[in-house]
């Protein structure tokens, strides 16, 4: 690797610390970058997942005054988290890259539709409980719980936008702000990368330059995405989780 082609990965690794704190989806930054240093995909997705293992750990680090009173939410859902995340590993070696191509945008076009809409859904649904005299499960219920292990599946997988998906899942569910939501998103997507890197540092080739390059990178880039973050009105935090997602199906359908 070239000193400008290290540079490119350590940029693109503050990057996507940041990307993943804010919403999700830095692995479009850091992915195409590796690819062009000539690594192989499966060997870029590898070192990807293990670089940005102390990026995702900063930016719930950065967002640990939102995570206050949520300890019992983080227990039930990061186990759901590593579950998913394990099999998602399990699966990229396992499967061709084309088993997950065509249903990749569609998740994440969904998810997209779910987090615009989700201020309308969660009133709706509000209003019923209203009705109905029913209470909202403080976790999401068996309902969020399953939605998530299969969303950490696709995380453990590849990880593109999945952030978008766990927002939305989070955000139709879970009645509370959309901040200590995306801070609960953060410590999933640390969850879901390190169960991850654990089983690749033993059975998938990796670049060790890379993965320092992304690691020191997305480091810094999680506390700059946790200050970035935080002063985001939730309207505003909505459209860039948007634009994100858009974005990456984008990426994904034109590659």
């Amino acid at each position: 690797m070239s000193i400008w082609e290290a540079l490119a990965v350590f940029a693109a690794g503050i990057g996507a610390g940041a990307i993943n704190t804010i919403v999700g989806s830095g692995t479009l930054l850091t992915f195409p970058v590796l690819l062009a240093t000539g690594l192989p995909p499966i060997t870029a997705n590898v070192s990807n997942a293990l670089g940005l293992v102390p990026g995702s750990i900063s930016g719930a680090i950065g967002y640990r005054r939102e995570l206050k009173g949520q300890t019992r939410r983080v227990l039930r859902l990061g186990a759901a988290a590593l579950v998913g995340g394990l099999i998602g590993a399990v699966l990229l070696l396992a499967l061709p890259s084309e088993a997950f191509d065509a249903i990749v945008p569609v998740l994440i076009g969904l998810a997209l539709v779910l987090v615009l809409f989700q201020p309308r859904i969660a009133a709706a649904v509000q209003r019923r409980r209203e009705r109905t005299g029913s209470e909202a499960h403080p976790d999401g219920g068996p309902v969020l719980l399953v939605g998530l292990t299969l969303a950490s599946m696709y995380g453990g997988y590849f990880g593109a936008a999945q952030g978008v998906l766990y927002l939305s899942l989070m955000g139709l569910l879970l009645h509370d702000d959309l901040q200590r939501i995306n801070a609960v998103k953060n410590i999933l997507g640390a969850l879901v990368n390190g169960v991850a890197a654990v089983f690749f540092l033993f059975v998938a080739d990796f670049d060790w330059t890379a993965v320092l390059l992304i690691a020191v990178g997305s480091t810094l880039g999680g506390q700059i995405g946790a200050k970035v973050g935080r002063r985001l009105k939730p309207a505003v935090l909505r459209g860039v989780i948007i634009a994100v997602g858009v974005v990456a199906i984008l990426q994904l359908t034109l590659r």
